[in-house]
């Protein structure tokens, strides 16, 4: 369309239909079209005298919202973007047309008014010629109350202006910090004619209550601007206390239209720290009383939880604001701890009015420790007990779970949401409670009730709460160092192991992972109360089955073995545990929980001192492992598994769960042994029958699976580790199936891992020297590797990158000098790799190469030196090479030659010659100091 031979009418009926069509159209390349057609018209010059038009004069068809609210967006954001460019006189006249507009739709609706106004705050801020454009403004706002109805315009553009100065939301970097603070300082110079205007306009009396309402919550979201933007700051601390505008919010409390917008004010009135010293937290405690009785208790009998959640949360800012005024437990303080406390209690379907109260009990609770500490307790003592006392109890009923959020025959947890992270933010209150009140009552108080009595039934949802809380102090309780009765929790662990399998479904089970979590987090304590280890072994086996407890069993279980004594060598006590663990293959965990399980056999059964009983049982907890494997690598069983998918699934994924637990079993075993003096083969038994099953399964063809491979280098990796030197008759089939298998499937850089794991361990030993340096040479020559040209390929292999580079480095952290000489080519290769890999955006990637570099770059430089000398000095190689400082006189050289030693970098003939000199009298001087 051609703007200029176009009439402005002609244009304005074109913008309307094209805005109906993006907003009406049924069919989508229509609204494409248009919103295309608009696009380009935001982007003529045209635009600003269009849209300008439109918003100011009488249209020639039928006004419309959705164009002037898209006239109003279009000048808005040409402003934002080139208003600074605009002539002095221009911006004038945009000023006038816009406040015109304002005026013109100070009815509304409503958002167009924002918009406008929106524009102009725009205009304003980017009138750079005038040195004070805000007080430029205010001069010009008169025009807006020409009628009475110009001033509800005037309040949208005072809500909005200081809304714009103080923050960016366009990221507009031509508006500096400075220049913020200039405008800010202009605006709250206006602060006595605005405040003036607000009061004025509160105490204009509407017939229609319904229009009264709608200004009054007006004059609060004005207000609310202004107190964000610091006015009251500018207010004499004596006149604050009793300002009538203050008054005026506080009435507004009581309209239903206004609460929420009155709240924010004062909730922003209080977060203002300058204002603290003017005495504003006294004032507005000193209206607690009235807050309670007029608004918190009927709507508490309401159930109102909008007032409800509103009154929390000021109250709670009040508190936070002058932790010291609620300290003094004076008559007004008791009554908003009180008013709070209700507010937590309430029996909402949601958590987030009880929620918004725990960082002021937090605050509270961490001033009254501290003072606590001056005054020998007395202050919490006589003062504040009762309150915490109460709100345990009120945070206990709340964070309750209802065991109707088990539902279904499949028993699945469902807990709402807000319950969960509610629970997840109590516990630094928790552990504050606890050390107010002393770990002492703060137990007495959770196993308060009848419940604890044996003659009792036990409402289940109640215990898991005071479990739940009890775990969550466990830290504070047990730096106390004052143990506690653990009858009751015997008596739950013997009622829970007890059930049978199908009434652990469900909220029972969620009881139980509550109850695992406190033997878990208690077992030292436990475990020197209770001299039975018997129930709890019974017990975490039990929960394990459940899917919802077993995680929480596993730890527990991992725990008691950690911290059991001799006690659990007796026989029944490790039958129970190698039940346990011979019962992983059925119960399909998660590898996690399983290590858990392995870990605390394993760690009982590495204590047994009768040698010949450590193996047995060993050999019991893997005979499923070992069995598992064979069946995947049995030639014919494999074949008939390979015709059904989800047999051979099955068989893949029980293979790997039992490499992971031989691998667990090989990570914890050896330590009591190198510290032994008596000589333990039960590694070496291990690796009897682990190896030769490795073996078979390293050289067939199921290990092309990526899980199988990872699972088989870790079990690798970790035998390797704890067998130290019983490993090295393996080493060498060991590093060829690493190898071999890596050049076979080069995306499973496992392989490299664990290989770097062997050469880690036995690199050190200079007759392997040569088998180090072929394992190098094979992963370096290989084609993946090979392919590490770029940093884009980097990328997208990383995993790969950081495996070959932590090989490399281990190879030449660990390997004898001679053998890092030795492998100068492959060095001079891996070299450059990780220079290219360094360029890698992938952050691991380039790290682990760069770490290379750092720790290779004294080998390499070593190696391409005696290259050079080997060239230069045929002779002198030898003589230089045979001394025993020969690494020193290669700094030497370099140091005395210059620093070209990157690959590739030709000698000049000036080098050259300084290179021989500096050689011959190296050798010269080592000579006469031998």
């Amino acid at each position: 369309m051609n703007m200029n031979t176009t009439s402005m009418s002609e244009v304005q009926m074109k913008v309307a239909q094209a805005v109906h069509v993006l907003n009406h159209d049924s069919q989508s390349c229509n609204r494409v079209a248009a919103n295309q057609w608009l696009v380009q018209f935001q982007q003529t010059d045209s635009a600003w005298e269009v849209a300008t038009s439109i918003l100011t004069a009488p249209a020639p068809f039928p006004a419309h919202f959705e164009v002037e609210f898209f006239a109003a967006q279009i000048l808005r954001r040409k402003i934002q973007n080139e208003g600074y460019y605009l002539p002095s006189g221009v911006k004038d006249a945009l000023l006038h047309a816009l406040l015109v507009a304002a005026q013109r739709f100070s009815l509304g609706p409503p958002q167009l008014l924002t918009q406008i106004c929106l524009a102009l705050s725009a205009l304003v801020l980017r009138s750079i010629e005038h040195k004070k454009p805000i007080v430029q403004l205010f001069s010009s706002l008169h025009q807006l109350q020409v009628n009475e109805d110009g001033n509800v315009a005037l309040l949208e553009m005072l809500t909005v202006l200081p809304e714009e100065v103080v923050e960016d939301h366009n990221g507009d970097r031509n508006i500096d910090a400075a220049s913020r603070s200039q405008f800010t300082r202009e605006l709250l110079s206006h602060t006595p004619t605005v405040l003036e205007f607000l009061l004025h306009q509160s105490k204009q009396r509407l017939d229609d209550g319904r229009q009264l309402h709608d200004r009054n919550r007006k004059i609060l979201r004005c207000l609310l601007s202004w107190v964000r933007v610091g006015c009251f700051s500018e207010i004499s601390s004596s006149s604050l206390p009793t300002h009538p505008l203050l008054n005026f919010v506080f009435n507004s409390l009581q309209v239903s239209s206004s609460f929420d917008v009155a709240i924010e004010v004062l909730i922003e009135l209080v977060s203002r720290h300058e204002l603290h010293s003017q005495g504003l937290p006294q004032v507005l405690l000193s209206k607690i009383r009235y807050l309670k009785e007029m608004l918190l208790h009927p709507a508490l009998a309401n159930g109102d939880e909008k007032v409800i959640s509103g009154i929390a949360c000021l109250l709670s800012e009040i508190g936070q604001a002058a932790p010291a005024l609620i300290a003094e437990a004076s008559t007004d303080a008791h009554v908003l701890a009180d008013a709070v406390l209700s507010c937590v209690a309430f029996p909402s379907e949601e958590w987030e009015i009880s929620d918004s109260t725990l960082q002021f009990w937090c605050s509270l609770a961490s001033y009254l420790l501290d003072i606590n500490k001056a005054n020998n307790g007395r202050v919490v003592e006589e003062m504040f007990c009762p309150v915490f006392s109460a709100l345990l109890d009120a945070l206990l009923l709340r964070a309750q779970v209802d065991d109707s959020t088990f539902g279904g025959k499949t028993g699945a947890l469902d807990i709402p949401d807000g319950l969960t992270h509610f629970r997840m933010n109590l516990e630094e209150l928790l552990i504050d409670i606890c050390q107010l009140l002393g770990s002492k009552r703060f137990v007495q108080k959770l196993f308060s009730g009848d419940w604890a009595s044996a003659d009792n039934l036990i409402p289940w949802n109640e215990v898991e709460t005071r479990m739940f809380a009890l775990n969550m102090v466990a830290e504070t309780v047990l730096q106390e160092g004052l143990p506690f009765d653990f009858s009751v929790i015997v008596r739950l662990v013997v009622i829970l192991s007890s059930l049978g399998p199908e009434e652990l479904k469900g909220f029972v089970a969620f009881v139980y992972k509550s109850v695992a979590d406190v033997v878990g987090s208690y077992s030292k304590w436990i475990l020197s109360f209770q001299n039975n280890i018997r129930p709890f072994l019974l017990f975490c086996a039990s929960g394990i089955t459940e899917s919802v407890s077993s995680s929480a069993c596993a730890s527990t279980l991992r725990k008691l073995c950690e911290d059991a004594s001799a006690v659990i060598h007796e026989p029944q006590n490790l039958e129970i545990l190698i039940w346990i663990g011979e019962g992983l293959e059925k119960r399909n965990l998660p590898l996690e929980e399983e290590e858990e399980v392995v870990t605390a056999v394993t760690l009982i059964l590495n204590s047994v001192p009768n040698q010949e009983l450590k193996k047995n049982s060993l050999a019991r907890l893997l005979c499923s492992s070992y069995g598992a494997i064979e069946k995947l690598i049995d030639t014919n069983s494999g074949n008939s598994l390979r015709q059904n998918p989800a047999a051979y699934t099955q068989a893949l994924n029980s293979a790997v769960r039992g490499l992971y637990r031989m691998g667990t079993v090989f990570g914890h075993l050896g330590a009591s042994h190198h510290a032994d003096h008596v000589e333990d083969d039960t590694v070496l038994a291990l690796l009897g029958v682990f190896w030769p099953l490795l073996e078979k399964l390293f050289r067939s063809s199921h290990i092309g699976s990526g899980t199988l491979s990872a699972a088989a280098c870790r079990s690798l990796s970790q035998a390797i580790h704890s067998s130290g030197q019983k490993f090295l008759m393996l080493l060498p089939k060991a590093l060829d199936c690493l190898s071999t298998n890596f050049l076979l499937y080069q995306s499973h850089e496992c392989y490299v891992r664990a290989a770097a794991v062997v050469i880690e361990e036995f690199g050190h030993i200079e007759d392997y020297g040569s088998l180090c340096i072929s394992t190098f040479e094979r992963f370096t020559k290989a084609e993946s590797v090979t392919a590490l040209n770029s940093s884009y390929i980097c990328d997208q292999e990383p995993d790969l990158v950081e495996a070959y580079t932590n090989f490399t480095s281990t190879f030449v952290r660990c390997c004898p000098k001679e053998v890092v000489a030795a492998s100068g080519p492959l060095l001079e290769l891996s070299f450059q790799k990780a220079a290219i890999c360094c360029t890698a955006m992938h952050r691991g990637a380039a790290l682990a190469a760069m770490s290379y570099m750092s720790l290779a770059k004294g080998s390499y430089l070593m190696w391409y030196m005696l290259s050079l000398v080997s060239q230069q000095c045929q002779g002198s190689i030898s003589l230089l090479q045979s001394y025993s400082n020969w690494q020193h006189c290669v700094v030497l050289l370099t140091e005395q030659a210059g620093k070209q030693f990157f690959a590739g970098t030709p000698c000049a003939d000036g080098f050259n010659q300084q290179f021989n000199l500096c050689l011959q009298s190296i050798l010269n001087r080592e000579k006469q100091s031998l």
